[in-house]
Order: structure tokens, then sequence, then C-alpha cells
């Protein structure tokens, strides 16, 4: 499953372990494409790390901190630290390569 994350929860949402944030808006075409890959991923990988998802539009403060101009990002941090970040469109496989290395 992806949790909804807002500027409020969002360290407290990625506090501890491997966690990726898809940071996202409804206007945005590739992120409407990249949605459901980052599903399919926490459906194969919500044991070991947790999803998250935050609509930029509702929750500008937290893309602005982390300098998060083009969406779709992904940010994947582990316990509470940044450690990588994909800006744009990317496929089921690299993003899950991408957490592999984390875990």
């Amino acid at each position: 499953m992806v949790a909804a994350t807002t500027d409020k929860t969002f360290e407290k949402d990625t506090a501890t372990g491997v966690t990726l944030t898809d940071f996202w808006a409804t206007w945005c075409g590739p992120c409407r494409m990249q949605s459901p890959v980052v599903e399919q991923l926490a459906d194969e990988m919500g044991d070991q790390v947790t999803f998250n998802k935050m609509d930029v539009d509702a929750n500008p403060d937290t893309a602005s901190n982390f300098g998060i101009m083009s969406i779709p990002t992904l940010l994947v941090k582990k316990d509470g630290e940044v450690v990588d970040t994909l800006v744009g469109y990317h496929s089921k496989e690299q993003i899950k390569q991408k957490l592999d290395q984390y875990l």
C-alpha cells in the first residue's frame, strides 16, 4: 500500500527503515504513469520498504525543503537520511534496483 503523507507527517513517516516517497500532482501526466508502478512495488516490497506519496500542490513545503523542482520525483530515505533521488518517470525494474541497494 502507498500511504499519503503531508508536510506535517513526512518526517515521522520517513524516519525509520527504507522509505520511498513519490512527489506528484494531479495535473502531471508522467506522475499518472509513475503512480501504478509505485503501487506495484509497494505490493511486492511493502514488507521491506515503506511507500508514501505526497501531492506537491497540497504540500509545497516539503518539496521546497528538498529542492524538488520537477515531478514525478521519487525520494529514497534510509533511517531518515536521503540516500537517493530519482527525477522523472522510472520503470519498476529501475526503482527496484535502487531500493535493493539500501536493504
